[in-house]
């Protein structure tokens, strides 16, 4: 808790309408939580405090995206979104969604950091597993923003024709300067590879290099984020390049039952969500895993004419998805599976 006198300045200044001396005095109730590393208590004192402005200017009307950038056949190098989840649809530890809370504050008061010559945290990386929140992470950001979700298409990006993979990729930085939005390079590890690596030939290590040199130059308002499931392969001068690095792992024991609550609002069920036998059902899945499990389970109670989502539903859907799971880990080890974010 707060010291006994910054309580009684608080109260003194808003019983009297002080709004400087509240202000200045919540500011350092929010220092002293952070400094004590209460940093998701902070986080919320300060959307509390700093939120009516953010949400002002988040509820304006997002003027839509136009013009997207086309390579040399006329594809479109990125795909418009606009994202619906919010900050209470994603599952992650408290260092991650720290972090993006920290960004959301820092991209929502952009005017009181340029004023001390600062910018806010404009590119990040998110590593890890496939399936663990990264993708819903970036629309997540989009949302709070009030921005769309621009994903830049790789398959369109990587051309055939030598050259041009790197004309794309300046194409697409043009277009994020032009607008404003939330990038995602998703896959970032197609266009990231290290340099030294023997098995890449010449033409995507020049990639790397005009990816690097956009990066710098890189002067926009777009939040751009780079996710990727393979960060070992990234080149090592990328690492530098980011504002911040958050790390998506799979959920633990806390994190799955939050996720399990979170996927089960509205829908009436008889499941043990603080058992610790049901739960460790689901170790060693992923967000995305226990996603289509829940959504599994609900379609079954449809389909059978039931009204409630019963354990013995769960654990049927909870087969299936191992069954699913060990297939694609099969077609992965011989060289068939593909990769998701």
């Amino acid at each position: 808790m707060a010291e006994g006198r910054l309580l009684r300045i608080l109260l003194k200044a808003g019983t009297e309408g002080d709004e400087v001396s509240f202000r200045r005095a919540a500011e350092e109730v929010i220092q002293e939580e952070r400094a004590k590393k209460h940093h998701l208590l902070a986080n919320d004192l300060e959307r509390i405090l700093y939120g009516e402005s953010a949400q002002a200017k988040t509820a304006r009307p997002v003027r839509p995206v136009r013009d997207l950038p086309k390579d040399e056949r006329g594809l479109d190098l990125l795909s418009i979104r606009r994202s619906v989840r919010d900050l209470q649809d994603i599952v992650v530890s408290d260092e991650v969604r720290s972090a993006l809370d920290e960004v959301l504050l820092e991209q929502s008061r952009t005017d009181v950091l340029g004023a001390y010559g600062l910018k806010p945290a404009g590119r990040l990386l998110f590593c890890g597993p496939p399936g663990c929140g990264k993708t819903s992470a970036a629309e997540v950001l989009a949302t709070e923003l009030g921005l769309e979700l621009a994903i830049v298409r790789f398959d369109a990006v990587v051309s055939s024709f030598l050259g041009e993979t790197a004309s794309n990729l300046r194409k697409v930085f043009d277009f994020l300067e032009r607008e404003r939005v939330v990038a995602l390079f998703d896959e970032f590890d197609a266009i990231g590879k290290e340099r030294g690596d023997a098995s890449e030939h010449g033409e995507l290590k020049r990639v790397v290099n005009s990816f690097l040199l956009m990066l710098d130059g890189y002067r926009g308002r777009s939040l751009l984020v780079a996710a990727t499931n393979h960060e070992y392969m990234l080149d090592k001068a990328l690492w530098r390049r980011f504002d911040d690095v958050l790390l998506f792992e799979k959920p633990n024991t806390e994190q799955v039952k939050a996720l399990l609550a979170t996927k089960l609002r509205g829908v009436r069920h008889e499941l043990s969500l603080t058992g610790r036998e049901f739960l460790q059902r689901f170790r060693g899945l992923s967000h995305a895993d226990i996603e289509r499990v829940v959504i599994r389970a609900i379609k079954l109670m449809v389909l059978k004419g039931r009204e409630i989502v019963t354990p013995d539903l769960v654990e049927e859907a909870l087969q299936r998805e191992e069954k699913r799971l060990a297939l694609v880990a099969k077609q992965s080890s011989e060289g068939c599976g593909g990769r998701g974010g």
